[in-house]
């Protein structure tokens, strides 16, 4: 690994709600840094960034642009993004690719709604924030007040200009407390560290339009702003298509690792003709970029926005998605396909138009987040295609989830083909998109398979049963997956893994979601009742504000279709002195959803587009399968059971003996004869060299998340943090191994951590071990188990019913977790008594003695 090389590189954003002078902040900071002559404003129409026509004529930036400057030893590119709600896709493209934002905030208003949408947008994507409250030479707030309202933000965000800076950096961890109380001060790497895991959030105050405070802003953000560190090997990530005057089709990405240089092939065989370093209209060509540096790239056409370059992967789904539906009808066309067809270079640079044809009804769609986006892309439309083109028929748009976890099972097997995929589908909290993982064991499905199933999963939007809306907010995991050696191709899994999901989607219980908006409306107090009524009737959430000026302000969310028409209805009542506005919040559930689910008329039987149904093949022929009879002739098992899941199953519960699940064992499978591993697990021969040599001494396995999950007490303290419940568990294993004195082994998982490798360690009188990634803590017990069966008497503490199945296929004895606490409880009960009753014994001997020495005198 290396740092940046030569001078430090650092790619930085301005984001802000609209009218808080981004703009010309970053005017500002280019003057200053002597990259432009004069100061542009935005209401004359020459600002260095908004060159295009319809961002000078509406005064708003509309597109991302790039910048360049140098202060001291840093080389900045500086992103200049939308402000406005409508172009909220544009700014968030931007985010994957900077090392630092700078949130803009307006001093004159303080934290506005959209300011808001943004914070939550960097915590998403975990970016190191600077703040810079704007406008300061005409506010009537305090920067108290202000700090106030940041603080409502996070309470990490800290005033640099204070007194206690650096005393309310120090409180952030121990280390940098010990440091302060001995220095009465912290260093620069401190701060950098505190910032770079968003610990603390650097605010300053200033003017950019009078110049004020900007020095002082680029000291502070230079000197904290965290250094990037990147791999020597060619990386990049692409956050943005565009065309230059001349109809060059133009690749902007940052170079996350390595360096690239001009004629350079990459892996999809199209070569680099071009690399430019654009600053502002102008560019400046170069033979070679390197890790930290923004860049377009001509000659590059075959990738599409979010792609890695250098690694084959995707960026993680947007966290924001359009709201608005329309038709797209074409003036002077006749043919809506070929308008279709053309209309697909606006897709590929904006991704979250979400454009789509309807061959039945010969319909263009797309997605817009409000009518400003509308006019604007209605007018590039016109300009860059020379087609004339209404919206009509705007529509919300649903998103659709479940409510507990199923399995969906897809089976596709004409004849001379073959794939059959489980996936296991779970609801996630609200905003956390669609994610998707693969829980299958390499030696069950050669990872080149899973890693298409994935592909698949991820290619396609997948609808709901509902209405035919996008899923969302749901993890989609990879459980079975079985094919032929001979027989399949890759599109068999493709079409064995959309109708697993669709199976699933069938069978589980579909939740409607509606997307809903934060809003705020100030009405002079005369009108405060009706606002409240009409508030009240939209089915909206608020709080009431004291305005000034005899005016109140209501903020809350409600549901967007109930909100788009208000605007005309509050100028009506308060004759002209009321304003109400609304910017996109969050999908949530929708209140009444029988009347919305029955406007669609949408049939999930009868969509040909998104089957439900699988293929199976007798006698020489396939014939399809209805979603609910799946199951019944899947050629996988079925998952019993899901850790880790969401769901609380309730069941009656029954006792079995260790003797009768091994006689069902042993009568359903017969005397384990075979080996079931093929590979000795990595920390086996370790164990097994361990200084308990005795015969058959017993040995303790603890499935440690399982029993941390099960035990009230430790899962209380785990909700809070984690780590503490983790260390709680191996004290408390430390004391149980003293009071059993046998082997004892907590495992827990690690294997999401990327690039793990797996640990362990001895702690005290215990062994802790870690598994490496993609392993989990119940295939390594089940491994160990196998392995060290014939050494110990293995007892194996967790709850998960199938790998006590297993467990005792092993010829191991099983603990539940409740079992264990009792145990544990019991021990610990016994300690203490026969520890007081030893002090109690002391005690009196000791008096006995003194009576004694008492007596002889």
């Amino acid at each position: 690994m290396v740092e940046t090389l030569h001078s430090r590189d650092l790619c930085v954003a301005l984001l802000a709600h609209v009218d808080a002078g981004k703009t010309t902040l970053s005017e500002a900071l280019l003057y200053q840094c002597g990259v432009i002559r004069k100061l542009g404003r935005v209401d004359h129409q020459n600002t260095n960034l908004d060159y295009d026509i319809q961002e000078r004529e509406r005064g708003i930036t509309i597109y991302n642009k790039e910048a360049r400057f140098t202060y001291h030893n840093t080389k900045f590119t500086l992103v200049d993004t939308p402000g406005h709600s409508d172009f909220s896709s544009e700014m968030e493209r931007s985010l994957q690719v900077l090392d630092v934002a700078i949130v803009v905030v307006n001093g004159a208003e303080g934290v506005q709604a959209h300011t808001k949408m943004i914070w939550k947008l960097l915590e998403y994507y975990h970016i190191p924030t600077f703040i810079f409250v704007n406008k300061m030479d005409m506010s009537y707030l305090s920067k108290e007040h202000i700090m106030k309202e940041l603080q409502a933000l996070s309470s990490n965000c800290m005033w640099v200009e204070s007194d206690s800076f650096y005393e309310d950096v120090a409180m952030v961890s121990e280390e940098y407390l010990s440091y302060y109380l001995e220095h009465n001060t912290l260093s620069s790497d401190h701060i950098q560290e505190a910032v770079s895991t968003r610990s603390v959030f650097p605010v300053c105050f200033g003017s950019a339009l009078k110049s004020e405070g900007i020095v002082e802003f680029l000291e502070i953000l230079t000197q904290y702003a965290p250094t990037p560190i990147y791999p020597d090997t060619f990386k990049a990530i692409v956050y943005k298509k565009s065309m230059d005057d001349q109809g060059n089709r133009l690749v902007h990405c940052k170079i996350t690792g390595g360096k690239l240089v001009v004629k350079s092939v990459l892996e999809n065989g199209e070569k680099v003709d071009q690399i430019r370093l654009y600053n502002g209209p102008k560019y400046e060509a170069v033979n070679e970029v390197y890790a930290g540096q923004i860049c377009a790239l001509k000659g590059i056409s075959q990738v599409s926005v979010g792609d890695i370059l250098g690694s084959g992967e995707q960026q993680r789904k947007p966290l924001l998605s359009s709201y608005l539906s329309y038709q797209i009808v074409a003036v002077d066309h006749n043919d809506p396909y070929v308008v279709y067809k053309k209309l697909q270079v606006l897709a590929e640079e904006d991704p979250q138009l979400s454009l789509s044809y309807d061959t039945s009804t010969q319909e263009i769609r797309i997605r817009l987040m409000g009518e400003i986006q509308c006019e604007i892309l209605q007018r590039s439309i016109q300009e860059r295609l020379n087609i004339q083109v209404v919206f009509e028929k705007p529509q919300i748009s649903y998103r659709e989830t479940i409510k507990a976890p199923v399995e969906g099972v897809g089976h596709f097997e004409p004849l001379r083909h073959y794939a059959e995929v489980h996936v296991w589908m779970e609801p996630l909290p609200v905003g956390s998109g669609i994610q998707y993982a693969v829980d299958v064991p390499r030696d069950s499905l050669d990872i080149n398979w899973q890693r298409l199933i994935l592909t698949n999963l991820a290619e396609k939007e997948h609808l709901g049963v509902l209405t035919g809306s996008p899923i969302t907010d749901m993890r989609i995991t990879v459980i079975h997956g079985k094919a032929h050696l001979k027989h399949t191709e890759g599109g068999d899994f493709r079409e064995a893994t959309y109708r697993a999901v669709r199976q699933g989607l069938m069978e589980a219980e579909s939740i409607l979601l509606e997307p809903y908006g934060s809003f705020t409306l100030t009405v002079p107090t005369t009108n405060m009742s009706r606002a409240i009524y009409d508030i009240d009737t939209r089915e909206g959430k608020y709080e009431i504000i004291e305005g000034m000026d005899g005016n109140v302000t209501l903020q809350g969310s409600a549901p967007i279709r109930l909100l788009q028409d208000y605007q005309p209805i509050v100028a009506s009542y308060t004759k002209g002195s009321g304003v109400f506005s609304f910017e996109f919040d969050e999908y949530r559930p929708c209140l009444h959803p029988e009347e919305i689910i029955a406007s669609f008329h949408y049939d999930p039987d009868r969509d040909i587009h998104n089957q439900s149904s699988s293929v199976f093949c007798a006698h020489g022929a396939g014939y399809y399968v209805p979603w609910n009879e799946v199951k019944a002739n899947a050629h996988l098992p079925l998952r019993v059971t899901q850790r880790e899941t969401t769901s609380v199953v309730r069941a009656k519960k029954y006792h079995i003996s260790d003797e009768e699940m091994e006689r069902v064992m042993m009568r359903t499978f017969g005397p384990n004869r075979t080996k079931l591993f093929k590979e000795t697990p990595k920390y086996s021969d370790e164990l097994q060299r361990s200084e308990v040599k005795e015969s058959k001494k017993a040995c303790v396995l603890v499935d440690g998340y399982n029993l941390i999950f099960g035990w009230d007490e430790l899962t209380s303290m785990a909700k809070e943090d984690l780590y503490s419940a983790r260390i709680e568990l191996i004290h408390r294993l430390c004391n149980y191994q003293g009071y059993k004195n046998a082997l004892v082994v907590v495992v827990f998982d690690a294997y999401k951590v990327k690039d793990n490798t797996g640990s362990i360690v001895k702690n005290d009188n215990i062994y802790v071990i870690y598994t490496k990634e993609a392993q989990t803590a119940d295939s390594y017990i089940e491994k160990v188990t196998h392995d060290l069966k014939h050494q110990y008497l293995i007892t194996v503490v967790t709850s998960d019913s199938a790998e006590q199945m297993i467990v005792i296929g092993n010829r191991a004895g099983r603990m539940s977790v409740r079992e264990f606490v009792m145990e544990y409880e019991y021990y610990e009960k016994q300690f203490y008594l026969e520890y007081n009753q030893t002090i109690s014994k002391s005690f009196n001997h000791s008096l006995a003695d003194i009576r004694k020495l008492n007596e002889d005198k």
